[in-house]
């Protein structure tokens, strides 16, 4: 039966919750709190957290249970969207420089921790959005809160769309910058803030997502460089779900508008599409130059192990010339769409290969999140902090090799599991 909202609430078990010590506990009482909460048997969304998977990225896919069951799965959780991970050519580079310089590179990128193939990833990655350098990052998370903090400062303003990822508003507040915020997607919006401010405030930075990781939308990059011109203005892209995925040859949201040329910093994450790790920005000489030194999250870290990014070099290979396998991605994609929405769902405005089913009701967000996994239907759960409660979903990736039939399957569970709980009519 679906956990009544009173009874959550008399749990107090809402995230916010366990973020701060109470009076008179120590720093560790909120871990019990939680352990307490999570111990109960009150489904809370983590149920299916942590899930230990027995196979390479897949559609069909092996799970383990946290009670260690081990049970199939249609993998529709999965950021591996092309399958590059698992691609012969791929893996053959990264087995190459596993063999050639081993596990691991014992050191900073700025020291003794890159190699040639390192160089040569990062040229290829240059030469993908038409930039004269470009740096990697060894996490995406990482990439994010360096290259902010390292260019923007106490002089200066950040004005940031309200559905950026967390790690891009993580670096907003380390970089000790004036932070602005306008609603999604809202032009109107930004340019009023964008009006607004001194003249005096010369440092100014845009950042948007280019694919929005929990909608599955793009940014109006045209409006925005039109905005960033008039205001005078940088602006940054994160592209980590639109590179590979979304424009005429796949570089991202700014092809797909028309203005690569126009964005001054184009970064994304190497763990998505390309199916590695790692996350970069590419943009001129001069600014590349001044993030080795000044991004502490690069100048701090072990470099990207050489087998990931020999692996990477094979990807980006293939992204050059739009052999990844994008246009069967597509195909796969819109069928999910078009099969979703014919049996009622609400699937926003998808333009990627993120497909958001709006649940809207936390409680039955919970009880369909168990339930499709255990008939063997792995999704994403996405409430808040990702989003605000009453816009509350479950997350659908798509994977270029999933096939018709297993999307069929899929659908079909969602469909009975969506009328049992009155998300669609019956």
């Amino acid at each position: 039966m679906v956990l009544e909202l009173k009874e959550k609430e008399a749990m107090n078990i809402k995230f916010e919750n366990f973020i701060d010590t109470l009076d008179g506990e120590d720093i560790f009482g909120k871990c019990d709190r939680v352990d307490e909460v999570l111990s109960s048997g009150v489904l809370t969304g983590n149920e299916g957290l942590g899930m230990v998977t027995m196979n390479k990225v897949q559609p069909d896919s092996k799970i383990k249970e946290k009670d260690g069951h081990i049970h199939d799965v249609i993998m529709l959780g999965s950021n591996s969207y092309l399958n590059l991970s698992t691609h012969p050519q791929v893996m053959q580079g990264a087995r190459e420089a596993l063999e050639k310089f081993g596990y691991g590179m014992g050191a900073v990128s700025n020291y003794a921790g890159i190699t040639e193939i390192h160089k040569e990833l990062e040229a290829r990655i240059a030469k993908f959005h038409g930039t004269e350098d470009c740096i990697v990052f060894p996490s995406g998370y990482g990439a994010n809160i360096g290259i902010v903090s390292a260019l923007c400062g106490k002089n200066d303003v950040i004005i940031n769309d309200a559905a950026n990822h967390a790690s891009i508003f993580d670096g907003c507040v380390l970089s000790g910058a004036e932070i602005k915020v306008f609603p999604h997607r809202d032009m109107k919006g930004l340019e009023r803030i964008l009006s607004r401010l001194p003249e005096e405030k010369t440092g100014r930075l845009i950042i948007t997502d280019g694919v929005f990781s929990m909608d599955g939308d793009m940014a109006y990059l045209d409006k925005i460089v039109e905005l960033a011109e008039k205001y005078h203005c940088r602006i940054m892209v994160d592209d980590a779900h639109g590179v590979g995925i979304v424009g005429p040859t796949g570089r991202g949201t700014a092809e797909h508008y028309g203005v690569m040329d126009k964005i001054d910093l184009h970064v994304s994450m190497l763990s998505k599409g390309q199916g590695g790790l790692g996350g970069y920005c590419a943009s001129t000489r001069k600014v590349v130059q001044y993030l080795r030194l000044y991004a502490r999250s690069y100048f701090f870290s072990t470099a990207l192990p050489a087998s990931v990014a020999g692996g990477l070099n094979e990807v980006y290979k293939l992204l050059e010339t739009d052999t990844a396998g994008r246009k069967e991605l597509w195909e796969k994609t819109n069928y999910l769409k078009k099969k979703l929405v014919d049996a009622g769902f609400d699937i926003g405005h998808s333009q990627s290969a993120i497909v958001p089913v709006m649940i809207y009701n936390e409680p039955i967000l919970f009880e369909m999140y168990q339930k499709l996994r255990e008939r063997g239907v792995y999704v994403n759960i996405v409430t808040y902090p990702a989003v605000r409660r009453k816009e509350c979903r479950l997350r659908l990736c798509t994977m270029k090799d999933l096939t018709f039939e297993q999307i069929d399957k899929a659908v079909e569970i969602l469909t009975e599991l969506g009328k049992e709980y009155g998300i669609i009519k019956k």
